[in-house]
């Protein structure tokens, strides 16, 4: 099905060749008709190519080249090369056309609750009002006026109008009829005939579906909600004549100060510029344990202030604030689709115009009205839209209600199917508390020079070995010297100015690209390899001035979470790290893993998921740096994780685990695994009871009124059977 078609996406296939002229087809070339430019731009920078024509309809590519200079399979490593860096789109947008549907279909998610909730009121109320007797009196056919302005008629009439106008709607824009259209034919031909009952039960039960699946949309974005609910709504900022002033949240700029006190929940996104607090950040973090916060560290939005007090320069507020983006991006999973949720959309909607078909068939030959209003009120299309939207919806609010945040249904479904996992290992194997255990100097420096110029370095970077040195220096009450712009060299390291030298830490592989020496502390570099610590290496210009060592504790539960991750299928785990082999190796020997790469950038990451992909694996992503977001981004799934992830990995990540525990990870992929097979057991459920309705119906044996109930209840049981998943106890089980 489509998930083969995606692994075939990328494949570039030799169509015809002569000497100098060779023809591609690849399927993502289709959906790259929006890149063209810079697609073809990239071939023809190459000397030896002296002309590139791009079908995108066909897919296809024609490459005329210098068969002198260049043979065919060097053109062709040409081509799949250049197509790799445009993968990425052409997956966006094939599962953005794919999920394109056939028809107009009124979104129950975004419907209310309690206005659902009155309309089942009314429609309750007129059935016990009018009473069966009086509803079937005059059964039969009666002139219009009659038929329509009898009172149970006009409910009726006055209940359909958005059933009636989303009929229209999906007529008139895409010219195909839609659940509504069914429904508003059912309806009519109800009343035209004198049954106004049968309408108001129709009515009644679909309304009934549709309040449970309201109930569940609702309670999904409520927990979100709850769970990383903002600020208070008032702040007080501190004037420039240091005076207080109440603010609405809203109103404060950014650069102004505000003043926090113990018991506040915190409003606003900043820094803090004088006091110390301790602040409970388990909304962001998970971390149980309040954490102490002084001046110069960052504070968040929806955290709260335990004890103490401090004040911060605002820098985000409201919407650009960390956990309203988290909010957001959670919130917004509702309306991502599954595969297999786009799948029923298609399928129901290619079963409307077979009821209208079907009904008419029929009515010709029977001419018996019962019969075919019964198979118009029996389709398909609501039952099994449903069987997918509420399932996935309540996994995604069980598993916000637990810490883990899913973007939406299509990740629910790509979690439940995947064999593969790749992981980081600073931050996401390890705690992310590294800790400076060893430091070595050459003769030329002494340990406090050493230890100021790595703070230097490293005094505006977020990675967790930054946060060891700098914790070291604050420890040890040295003083951090003044230094230039700091350039980082992704996967390597980076470099500064003191005093007009330039400084320069970070790996082996960095220091030998530097022309850095290593001979002087060659014994020590050896031992602190052998112990398993991290090094990081000094140097100033192109001279070694020491090496520090660095611990960094593997976390408690993440063996147990790689053995439950086993017990679940994934036969394939593998560790993918900037550190040096001897480390990488080590930690992929601790943790039983399938194999490793050190010392990688980026882009090696992405190449090595990549090629993973093309095999036909279905690979999971686990980080939390800036260096995994290219990876996060690829993956069919990725999951941020970790106290020390960043922004650009949350972004990144399709799944966000705000708890730091790894153990969350198989219980996840449990959970996603329950909800793919609760949807297939609705569409069964579904599909059985509607067409054992249909073809009761056609032989007369199904009455009208039977006919809704038989219908609209199996709705009902597809929305409770999702239920079941808000009970899911995230371990594997399921209480009810």
């Amino acid at each position: 099905m489509f998930g083969q078609s995606e692994q075939r996406l990328m494949t570039v296939e030799v169509v015809h060749q002569l000497p100098g002229r060779l023809r591609f087809r690849c399927g993502a070339l289709k959906y790259l008709d929006h890149v063209e430019t810079e697609l073809l731009q990239g071939f023809r920078q190459h000397q030896y190519i002296s002309d590139v024509h791009l079908n995108t309809i066909t897919g296809s590519l024609l490459v005329l080249h210098d068969r002198e200079h260049i043979d065919s399979e060097a053109i062709v490593d040409l081509v799949e090369g250049q197509l790799s860096g445009f993968a990425l789109l052409a997956y966006e947008r094939q599962r953005e056309q794919y999920g394109n549907v056939e028809v107009r279909e009124r979104r129950l998610q975004d419907a209310s609750f309690v206005d659902i909730a009155k309309r089942v009121a009314v429609s309750a109320g007129s059935l016990a009002l009018f009473g069966f007797a009086r509803t079937l009196r005059g059964h039969g056919m009666m002139g219009w006026r009659r038929v329509f302005l009898a009172p149970p008629a006009l409910v009726s009439l006055g209940l359909s109008i958005p059933i009636f106008q989303s009929g229209w709607e999906s007529l008139r824009k895409t010219r195909r009829p839609n659940a509504d259209t069914l429904t508003s034919t059912a309806v009519i031909t109800a009343l035209l005939t004198g049954r106004s009952l049968s309408a108001l039960v129709t009515i009644l039960l679909a309304d009934v579906a549709e309040m449970m699946t309201a109930y569940t949309m609702e309670n999904t974005r409520k927990a979100i909600g709850d769970m990383l609910s903002v600020g208070d709504e008032d702040v007080l900022v501190v004037t420039p004549e240091g005076h207080l002033v109440q603010k609405p949240v809203s109103q404060v700029d950014l650069g102004e100060v505000v003043s926090i006190q113990a018991g506040d929940k915190i409003g606003v996104d900043g820094v803090i510029t004088a006091g110390e607090a301790y602040i409970d950040e388990s909304p962001i973090t998970g971390e149980y344990f309040p954490v102490r916060k002084a001046a110069g560290q960052q504070v968040y939005a929806g955290t709260i202030v335990k004890s103490g007090q401090l004040r911060a320069d605002v820098q985000r507020i409201g919407d650009d604030t960390t956990v309203a983006r988290i909010v957001y991006m959670v919130e917004n999973a509702l309306s991502r689709k599954a595969q297999i949720q786009t799948f029923a959309d298609r399928f129901s909607a290619r079963l409307i115009p077979v009821n209208f078909a079907l009904a008419a068939i029929v009515f010709g030959l029977t001419r018996n009205v019962n019969r075919s209003l019964s198979m118009m009120i029996i389709d398909f299309s609501c039952g099994v839209r449903l069987s997918t939207a509420t399932a996935l919806s309540a996994c995604i609010h069980n598993a916000a209600r637990n810490g883990v945040l899913i973007k939406g249904g299509n990740f629910v479904e790509a979690l439940a199917e995947a064999d593969s996992l790749i992981l980081d290992k600073t931050g996401t194997i390890t705690e992310g508390k590294p800790r400076v255990t060893s430091i070595h100097t050459t003769e030329d420096c002494s340990e406090k020079e050493l230890l100021q110029l790595a703070a230097a370095a490293e005094e505006e970077s977020s990675h967790p070995l930054a946060h060891a040195v700098l914790e070291q220096v604050r420890r040890s009450g040295h003083a951090i010297p003044d230094h230039g712009l700091v350039e980082v060299v992704a996967g390597r390291g980076l470099w500064t100015t003191v005093a007009g030298e330039r400084v320069i830490l970070g790996n082996r592989k960095y220091m030998q690209e530097c022309q850095v020496g290593l001979d002087n502390l060659s014994s020590e570099i050896r031992a602190l390899e052998q112990k398993g610590e991290i090094i990081i290496y000094v140097a100033r210009n192109e001279q070694l001035l020491g090496v520090i060592g660095i611990h960094d504790a593997v976390k408690p539960s993440m063996k147990k979470a790689l053995n439950r991750l086993r017990n679940l299928g994934f036969d394939d785990v593998r560790l993918l790290t900037g550190d040096i082999a001897f480390q990488a190796e080590k930690m992929a020997a601790r943790m039983h893993m399938d194999d490793f790469g050190a010392e990688l950038m980026p882009e090696d990451k992405v190449k090595t998921l990549l090629s993973m992909q093309a095999n036909g694996a279905r690979v999971v992503m686990i980080g939390d740096g800036i260096n995994d977001a290219p990876a996060l981004a690829y993956a069919d799934v990725g999951i941020a994780i970790g106290n020390t992830r960043t922004d650009v990995a949350i972004e990144s990540a399709n799944v966000t685990i705000t708890n730091d525990d790894p153990l969350l990870i198989p219980s996840t992929i449990q959970l996603a695994r329950n909800t793919m097979a609760t949807v297939r057991d609705n569409f069964r459920l579904v599909v059985a009871v509607n067409a054992l309705g249909i073809i009761l119906s056609a032989v007369g044996w199904l009455p009208v009124v039977w006919g809704a109930v038989l219908h609209n209840s199996s709705t009902i049981l597809v929305v409770l059977n999702s239920g079941r998943l808000l009970f899911h106890d995230f371990k594997g089980r399921v209480l009810l």
